[in-house]
């Protein structure tokens, strides 16, 4: 495969004899004579390497190679300088650069340095993807399911992740929002960047702003040293804030300026300090509500609501819960050290009953809970929880309203007009548009279609039932 290696240089002649060089060898070559004409040439994707002037006139080579390292930190970036600037040189090599190059040089000298750096961009790509690897097994562990609504949650991830879109976590409280966001963190371009968390509503107000932000020696009392704030932290990686709700409305304000203006002040400081890194906020309060009751800035609402994704409760995909539980039950026996390998069947039965109003926090806890009742190698219906077992089983409620309900059908033809009244109300719903039903029902096209040829249903500009 034919290696791509972009040149930046505002002397012709060395660009072109340095074009040459590398053409004979079989590369191919882009060129630019200015930093700012080569960030255009750095979308690329089949570039490699990069080869840069220090000395260019408009934006100097060191600003250069910090920038390519802030947009491609996947790309080698060779330095080309003369023997009085090696200082600069080594700067650069601080700033990102992979390697330098002093004038003069032999023809072989800048081959060698570009076989070099394609080594290294080789050694990284691999990284990367044994990185993706294993993130995508960590993340597997951690969105357990395989219910459509988890599978939708997933495709969502995926979609989101590669980007540095900021990210709005939706949904009830024990759903896994901080899962979700670490999920996102370890699939995207930031992956090998910092993680920082924060949870808004458990840390007191006075105190969250220098969390936030960190404070200078002397910015109040106690402040007997200068300490780095979560923002900076997080600088080149992501900052995961969850219950952003209950963030107060003087710190919403400051936090849409870093979200704006990409800076910050230290309390106690002056000195503007700039960061670069990609925000997830969640929150199981509606935003749009407290917006509408002045609690909750607009405008920083539509910074940090770029995506939205919405994590569905336990009882929306009662089909995970026995896999959920049994994964808890594999990690709690090997922390306890306890012997227990399963649920019975009554057991399952009953967990699936359960309504979980605290979602999959609630059931790793019933979980441990029950482990710890458990004196044999199976878990029954006496080691639950009482709570769980007398909690108005979802499974009871679901037979009585589903028998009253057949009247004097059989059950296939009850179930039959049950799915025709979902595809024909989905149908109408999305205004006959068969590929927005389908995803509605949470089914795919060719499973759609199929039903609408043995139901009979027809679909025109008005739907027929």
């Amino acid at each position: 495969m034919q290696r791509t290696v972009l040149i930046v240089d505002d002397e012709r002649n060395m660009l072109t004899v340095m074009k040459m060089t590398l053409e004979e060898v079989g590369y191919r070559v882009l060129a630019a004579a200015s930093g700012e004409d080569a960030f255009a040439l750095l979308r690329d994707p089949d570039l490699d390497v990069v080869l840069s002037d220090l000395r260019m006139p408009g934006m100097r080579g060191e600003q250069f190679v910090a920038r390519c390292h802030q947009e491609r930190p996947d790309l080698p970036v060779i330095v080309v300088t003369a023997y009085g600037s090696i200082r600069s040189a080594i700067e650069c090599l601080q700033a990102g650069a992979s390697d330098y190059l002093c004038k003069p040089f032999e023809p072989e000298e800048l081959q060698f340095a570009v076989r070099n750096a394609l080594r290294l961009r080789d050694l990284l790509q691999e990284n990367l993807q044994l990185h993706a690897v294993v993130s995508s097994a960590h993340a597997g562990q951690r969105l357990i399911g395989a219910s459509a609504a988890m599978q939708h949650l997933r495709a969502e991830i995926e979609r989101v992740a590669p980007y540095k879109t900021n990210v709005l976590i939706t949904g009830e409280s024990g759903t896994g929002k901080e899962a979700v966001a670490r999920t996102i963190h370890e699939q995207g371009p930031r992956a090998d960047r910092p993680w920082v968390a924060i949870n808004c509503s458990a840390i007191p107000r006075d105190l969250i702003e220098s969390e936030l932000f960190g404070y200078v020696k002397g910015a109040f009392t106690g402040a007997a040293q200068n300490r780095m704030g979560r923002l900076e932290q997080a600088n080149g990686g992501t900052l995961f804030l969850d219950e952003i709700g209950d963030l107060s409305p003087d710190l919403q304000a400051k936090l849409l300026r870093v979200l704006q203006e990409r800076e910050f002040s230290p309390l106690g400081s002056d000195v503007i300090r700039r960061v670069d890194l990609r925000v997830i906020a969640a929150t199981n309060r509606d935003l749009h509500k407290l917006v509408d009751e002045g609690r909750f800035r607009e405008d920083l609402l539509y910074r940090l609501d770029v995506y939205n994704i919405r994590i569905p409760p336990l009882r929306e995909r009662a089909s995970d819960i026995p896999l959920l539980a049994q994964a808890f039950l594999d990690d709690l026996r090997a922390e306890m050290d306890k012997s227990v390998a399963q649920f019975s069947a009554d057991a399952h039965a009953v967990l699936a009953a359960y309504d979980w109003p605290g979602n999959v926090r609630e059931l790793r806890n019933a979980v441990e809970r029950s482990l710890l009742s458990c004196r044999g190698d199976v878990i029954g219906v006496d080691d639950l929880p009482d709570k769980v077992v007398s909690g108005g089983g979802r499974a009871e409620r679901a037979e009585n309203v589903a028998i009253a309900a057949l009247g004097n059908q059989d059950l296939d033809t009850w179930l039959e007009d049950a799915e025709r009244r979902l595809i024909t109300d989905a149908l109408v719903e999305c205004a006959g548009v068969q590929a927005q039903a389908a995803r509605r029902l949470g089914i795919s096209e060719r499973s759609l279609w199929h039903r609408l040829k043995k139901l009979g249903i027809q679909v025109e500009r008005i739907v027929q039932r």
